[in-house]
This record gives C-alpha cells, structure tokens and sequence, in this order.
C-alpha cells in the first residue's frame, strides 16, 4: 500500500528535493526514500537518497544517482589515469621490492608493480619494451615519473625511448596503429632523455594522441651510442630507465573539469544495453576536444600548415574551430568537424552530458566556411579551403542546426544563422528537377560509393531537412525575442513554408520511382543501381531515411514502368501502399550474425548507416528491431574480438574482422567515433520514451515502450528549464489485478515548461489527449492487454500556465486530497514481476562474405603491398608479425622525434 502512494509522490514532490545537502524537510526526505525504492538502489540505508555532496559548476546536476553509475566510462580524475594492468613484456624488464627483484608479467597489477603499490618502479634496459592496458580507452598525454636514467659510460649523455600507441589489443606494441593512409602504421613517438635526469616528464602538447588502451615504452638497442668494443658485448643494459609510474592526463572535454557530471542517464534490465549507452557516451566526451589539437590528417594539413612531416608522422596541434572545445567524428582520427557525424552525436551528447558549447562551435566552423554559392563545406577545416562538398552533409549541417536549437533553446542562435541557413537550403532544392529527385553533384558521403545521379538517400534527406527548416520557421514567427528588423524579415518564413511543402510533394512522388516491389524497398537511384538496373542496390542509409522522413508512401502504390519514365503500371500493387512496418521488416531480414551491412557500401557494417537503422525502426514503431539490432552490432563493437570494450567503432567488416574497408589497414580504424553513437539518443527517445518537439524542451511527447527485450527501463535528462524522467516496470499485480502482468509508467517533467505543453504518443495518444488539452499533470498508469487504466486517484489539477507563467507546468496538491481514497485501501498489492524471462537473441545469422576484388575497388587513399595477405592472417601469424615487428623497432629504434616537458 505505502510503496504505491510512494510512486505516485515521485510525480509531485521531486521537484522539492533540495540537493545542497542542507535537507531538513521531512516530506521531501519520504519523497527521496521512496525514489531508491522504487528501483532497488541501496546505496542509502537512511532514505536520503536524493541528498548528495554539491555539485561542481557547469551544471547544477541532475538528481539521480544509482546503480546505473558503475556503467560509467569516465574517470574520476582526468588529470592521472593509471593503466589497469601489465599487458605485455619483450627483453629486458623487470621490477624490485623489499622481497626482491622479478621479472615483470603480463597480467600483473600496474600499481603492484611500480611506485603506486609495494613494488619501486618498473626498470627497462637496452631492448626491453613494457606495453601497459588500462581499463577504458583512453586519450591525451602521457606522463613519466622517472625514478633514475642511465645512459652507459656517457653519465649525462641521451637515452632514447619510443612510444607507441593503440587503441586495439592486435596493435598493441613498440609500434602504434594508425591515423593516417599513407602507410599500415604510424611511426612510434621518439623521446631523447637526458642521462641522469629524473622527475615527472610530459609527452610535448603537439604529440596529444587523441584515443588508446595500449601503450608501449620501449628503450631500443642503440648500437650508435656504444664504442667498437661494448658492440662486441651481449650486455644489453648500458642504456636503461627507471620509472615510479606512467599515467595518461585525458585531454578530451576540456571544458569539464568532472567527466562523471552527466546530465542524463538511461538504466534498464539488460546489462549489455546499459554498456552500449554508456559507451557511447563516452565515445563523444573522447571526441570532444581541444579545437587546437584538431585534424590527423597530416597531408591534408600541409595545404594550409605546409609542415614538413615524414611520411608516417602524426601530431594533433592544428586548429579546427574557434572556441576552447568543440566536437569532432573521432578521438583518433580524424580530430575534424564532420557534419554527418554530427547529426547521430548531437542528440547523443543532449542526453548524457549537454555539452551544448562544443556543438555550437562545431556548426559555427562549418557557417564560417560557407562558399559564395551558398554551399556548406563537406567538412571543417582543414576542408573548407578548397570548396569541398558533398550533397548529403551539406544537408547535414543544416539538421544539426535543427537538432542544437532543439534541445539547447537558443533561437538567438538560429535568427543569427537563418539567412546562412535559408542560402544553404535553397542549394539543394534546385537539385530537385523533374524526376522530383535530388540530383546530386557531389560523390562524397560517408566514403560509400554510388553516391551518382538521383539519389534516394540524399533526396530522403532533403525532405526530411524541409521538414525540420517548417519547424524552425514557425518557431521564428512565434519568437517575442525578435527585433523589428528580424521580425520584418521573417514575414517571409510563411512563403518560404508553403513553398517547402511543395517541394516535399515533389520528392514524394520522385522517390515512388526508385520504389522496388520484388523486395519491398527502395533502390538507390535510377540508374544502374535502381530496381531493374545492372546492379540493383537497396541501400541501407536510403531506405533508413526513407523511414525517418516520414514521407508519405501512397505515391509508391503504383509503381514506374522505368524509374526515368513518366509512366506507371496499369495496376496498384496487389499487397497495397507500401508501409513503415514492411519497411522495418525487410531491413531486418538482411541481417547477418555481426548486425546490419550496408549493401551500398559492399564488404561493410556501419554504425553510422545502423545508426539511421535505429531510427527507421523506430519511426516505424518497430521499437523491438531497434533493441535487438543494439544487442546484435554494438554488442559486437564491445565485445568482439580487437575492440575495445569501452568505445565503439567506426565500423568493421561484415565477417566480423575488425578491419573497416574503407582502408587497406586495419590499424586504422577509429575505435572512438562519434557516428556510432546512435543507441545513446535512441535508448532515450524511443525506448524510455521522452522526445523533445520544441525548442528548449518547451514541448514534449511522451511515449515509452517496453520490448521484450526488457523488465524495466529507465532514463532521464536535463532541460533549459530541469529535468524530465520517466520509469517503466514489468509487474505481476497491481492493485485488485492479479489476472495476469501488467506495466506502470511514472513521468516526472520540469517544474516549468515553457506553454505547459506534453502529449503522450503512442498508445496513450488516445487516452489521454483530451485531459492533457486541459492542462492535467500526467499521472501514472498500468498498462495489461493494450489497455492503459488511469489510476483511480482524486487530485486537484492545476491547469498548465502559459508561458511565462508564475508555476509553470505542474499541479499543486494538497496532501490530504492527495492520499484520499488511495493510501487508505486495505487491498492495494504492488508486486514486480522479476521472474520475467526476456526474448533471446537468433544465433542462427550466418557471417557476412568478403568480396576482396571490390573490397580493394572501393578503398580510399593509397594500397599497401601485402594488404590482402595481412587481414587472411591468424592469431598466431598476426603474434608473429608483431614479433617481428618489434625486433626491427629495436634494432632500428625507429620513429619520430617529439619534445617532452619536465614538471618539476
């Protein structure tokens, strides 16, 4: 009885809940008991859950704290990040304690084993090389304690050492992987140390490498520092180093201070789902960076930096965007503002951590960079110099214009940018030409190819874009902000609107051309690629936005005759109009044992088409696909063999290889990629269930779904005005209902939103729109046999206040009242239903097949000799190749030369 009067609280006293740790009202304090019993944390024995030591600034923080924080990546402390564990020993390595010296092991504890813990440091002679894992990926500058140096018969003399780096255990060694395509590898960093000088010692500034969970310190045999008699020796410790500790200091958002102050979270009953969010969540705090450490991509930069670095080389000190911190694809590489990148990111970053600055000054390079044409840079700098473009991203950047303002509020910001904007869109509708197409001019996207003629993915786009731009209109008609200027101007929004909707009309009917009956999709084009052409492709990215822009489908009921014809078939298609939900389960059947490939990018899983996937399945309310396909490809971006169980991919082969067949070298995929981020936005919108439909979460929709995947989920996030929650669980009896399980739902939305305005979707849509038109609180529910019950509960309303309004939206009640014909039944039952057994996984998927001669076709930059050789390897040959190697690192030593800082 008490924990259902305790559920209900949770809706209106939360607000009340006063996190300074100054909490004396006793209310309250049952209100935050209650929360930790609802969903079973323990981490407060004395029911002050809500209480918490004050929050550093930025944000004030949100007021949940529980078990779902053990699934965060990042680190308490960025400014000293030990590694976990020894992970591999070659030559000359050992350590001393009070009990004596040893060799140093794989699998030893780090601390153990240096300053940190029992042992005094770890040593390294002449060809010995130590490689350290720690416990995520990681990235940033890495630091030495130097304990004592010796540099042979010359006491003051140079001691070299090298450092390598690698995201991926199967790089893990003297040399790094690789950011750049011009070879397999990158060259190992070059420190020249000077004998007998200790202390803590930084990697130089320019040298950040932006993403790793391996690092190797190795002291090469340096035959050129020993005279004509020590060459004839065996001795191999004229040259050696002494260190107390290596540690990483994380560059990564460098405008938070505390990685750990989410300003969301998700939670649920599946615990490789809550690591996929919270992978992805770290994923884009990596990729958040200092703009002047930006762009990997040397030869790019030397058009405008003109450095002189070998081939091989890497360093991160090019200067991307205005600002102190800016969101880029990836931590590695390419450390650049790429504007399709941003369209999956800026919606993840919202939910987690709302680091809105950092986008803001992504979109800003990208606006600054636009060409006299109206044409937006195909990405920031170092493109933008030479009118780099591309027909999808430049749409891309104007749907993360939308996605900002949407969750940010800041229509300053949007009225700033509307003529650039309207410039930018007006491009891309005059590409629209009698087949109501988008007839692209650009080949470039996502590296796939076949971006050719009228396309399907880049029209899809664009119609969804037109959509979005409606919507920023009329928020700019209904802005109070505006000035008698920009009031003037935007008079012209009503013209621009009716105009758009034209356009869209147009692209309804131009994609009912490339709609192909004999597999119930889309093709990509109508050409060689469309429904009856040499090679019929039905992508995945098209027909995922096909699904997402919500178009109309009717017009594909009567199919073309020929794509490029005016002329339909005599008769409507026998299954009728094509719907969402066809869509949506003809994607799921190309599924192949790793996930989803890309048919239009051949030999391929992408995340990032996945990730429009997710959304597709979603818009078509196919909540289940979307869940299982999370499970399916990032579950394998976790935890298949060469990633990194903390980040995830930008992408691999579809035989599971962690190769990404863009490029020749496997070392060269970003393990750290905002693209791949899609199930941290998703999880929240469309499975907990809060999508926000104005600006600044003025409006929102409410619509949790509950798969079968799951018994409870869970998930919340800051908005301009606080913060909106929303809790689902599985439950054997309710009340007087124990016929059979049941699901209840809670809502807890800011204290004010601006015009009071939420809807429930879905299921709820119908029941409840009539007394939300009211202005009522939302209330909570159970949910059995696709019936939602309201509770039988007498509360006094409060109407929803307009804006501006003195309690904005949220109802007063009185206790009393409150409790009245609720707490005081006898009868009331609450029981979760934990023996709930989840769906289970098909295990019956085969692998996708490698197609090498296309996979070699369709690469990027330059092929090394041997590639194909390289990736049929085995474990043991590919351990032979390192073994290798690192012996020629050694002998050679090697590498690129950086600088280095003393501390003290």
């Amino acid at each position: 009885m008490i924990g259902f009067c305790f559920i209900f609280f949770l809706l209106t006293a939360r607000d009340g809940c006063d996190l300074s740790g100054s909490h004396t009202n006793k209310k309250h304090n049952v209100v935050c008991t209650v929360l930790r019993f609802v969903v079973g944390s323990k981490e407060d024995k004395h029911g002050h859950h809500c209480q918490q030591e004050k929050v550093p600034p930025k944000l004030y923080g949100p007021p949940w704290h529980g078990e779902w924080q053990k699934y965060i990546r990042a680190p308490e402390d960025k400014s000293h990040i030990l590694p976990e564990r020894i992970y591999k020993v070659r030559g000359n390595v050992s350590t001393s304690s009070s009990i004596g010296s040893r060799s140093v092991l794989p699998g030893d504890d780090f601390e153990e084993v240096t300053g940190q813990g029992r042992g005094d440091g770890i040593l390294l002679g002449m060809g010995g090389s130590l490689t350290v894992a720690f416990k995520e990926n990681v990235g940033g500058r890495i630091c030495l304690d130097i304990d004592s140096i010796g540099a042979g018969s010359e006491k003051e003399g140079v001691v070299t050492v090298t450092l390598g780096y690698s995201e991926s255990p199967w790089y893990a060694g003297p040399i790094p992987d690789a950011t750049g395509d011009r070879q397999d590898r990158d060259l190992p960093l070059r420190l020249k140390l000077k004998g007998g000088k200790t202390g803590k010692v930084c990697v130089g500034k320019d040298f950040v490498r932006g993403s790793f969970k391996y690092f190797t310190i190795s002291v090469p045999v340096s035959w050129a520092a020993l005279g004509e008699e020590e060459k004839l020796q065996t001795r191999q410790d004229r040259h050696w180093l002494r260190i107390k500790s290596l540690w990483t200091v994380l560059t990564s958002y460098p405008d938070e201070k505390y990685g750990q102050n989410y300003t969301g979270y998700f939670h649920s009953s599946n615990d490789l789902l809550n690591r996929i969010w919270y992978s992805g969540t770290w994923t884009l705090q990596l990729s958040t960076i200092d703009p002047k450490e930006g762009s990997s991509l040397i030869d790019y930069n030397r058009q405008i930096d003109h450095n002189n670095s070998p081939q091989g080389s890497w360093y991160s000190n090019f200067t991307i965007s205005n600002g102190t911190s800016v969101t880029t694809d990836g931590a590695k590489r390419d450390r650049m503002v790429w504007p399709g990148d941003m369209f999956i990111a800026i919606p993840g970053i919202a939910v987690s951590t709302n680091d809105m600055p950092s986008v803001r000054n992504a979109l800003d390079v990208l606006y600054n960079f636009q060409y006299e044409d109206g044409s937006l840079p195909y990405a920031g700098p170092p493109m933008g110099y030479h009118r780099e473009f591309s027909d999808t991203y430049h749409l891309h950047t104007l749907l993360g214009t939308y996605n900002y303002v949407l969750y940010s509020g800041d229509l300053k910001y949007l009225r700033s940018k509307w003529n650039a904007y309207q410039r930018a869109l007006s491009v891309s509708i005059a590409k629209v030409d009698s087949m109501g197409l988008l007839h692209v001019s650009s080949v470039s996207d996502w590296l796939r190819p076949g971006l050719t003629g009228h396309n399907v993915e880049a029209s899809a786009i664009l119609h969804t874009t037109l959509a979005k731009s409606i919507v920023l209109a009329n928020w700019l008609l209904d802005d109070d902000d505006a000035d008698e200027t920009e009031i003037f101007a935007m008079f012209r929004n009503e013209y621009l609107i009716d105009s758009w909707r034209k356009v869209q009309k147009d692209i309804e009917k131009g994609l009912a051309r490339l709609y192909c009956p004999s597999t119930g999709l889309f093709s990509d084009n109508i050409g060689q690629r469309s429904c009856k052409g040499a090679y019929h492709v039905d992508p995945q990215d098209g027909n995922s936005w096909v699904l997402i822009s919500g178009l109309d489908l009717s017009e594909s009921n009567l199919p073309f005759t020929d794509p490029k014809s005016e002329e339909r078939e005599s008769n409507p298609l026998p299954e009728g109009v094509p719907s969402a939900q066809n869509i949506s389960d003809n994607l799921v059947k190309r599924w192949t044992k790793f996930g989803a490939p890309a048919p239009e990018f051949p030999n391929v899983i992408s995340p990032f088409a996945s990730g429009f996937e997710l959304l597709a399945h979603a818009a078509s309310g196919n909540i289940s696909a979307a869940v299982e396909l999370m499970l399916l490809e990032w579950g394998y971006l976790l935890d298949g063999p060469g990633f990194t169980n903390s980040t995830l991919a930008e992408g691999f082969r579809v035989d599971g290889h962690m190769q990404y067949p863009a490029y020749p070298s496997a070392a060269r995929n970003s393990h750290a990629h905002g693209w791949s981020s899609g199930p941290t936005s998703v999880l929240i919108s469309s499975v907990v269930g809060i999508q926000v439909t104005k600006y600044g979460g003025s409006e929102l929709v409410v619509n949790p779904r509950l798969p079968g995947w799951l018994s409870f989920v869970r998930g919340g996030f800051e908005l301009a005005d606080g913060w909106v929650e929303i809790l689902v669980w599985r439950v054997k009896e309710w009340m007087k209902k124990t016929d059979g399980t049941g699901i209840i739902v809670t809502v807890t939305i800011p204290k004010q939103t601006v015009d009071g305005v939420i809807q429930f979707g879905g299921l709820f849509k119908d029941l409840w729109e009539d007394e939300l038109r009211k202005g009522h609180r939302v209330v909570p529910g159970y949910w059995s046999e696709d019936v939602f019950d309201r509770l039988p509960v007498e509360v006094d309303y409060y109407k929803a206040a307009t804006k501006g309004g003195e309690h904005g939206f949220g109802p007063f009640m009185e206790t009393g009242k409150f409790l009245k014909g609720w707490c005081e039944s006898q009868n009331f039952v609450l029981k979760f239903d934990e023996d709930y057994v989840p769906l289970e996984m098909d295990n019956t998927r085969p692998p996708g097949v490698v197609d090498w001669d296309i996979m070699e076709k369709n690469f990027r930059g330059p092929v090394y000799k041997g590639w194909r050789v390289d990736h049929l390897k085995t474990v043991a040959e590919r351990e032979e190749e390192e073994e290798n190697l690192f012996a020629r690192a050694m002998e050679s030593g090697m590498g690129m030369d950086g600088d280095f800082e003393y501390l003290d």
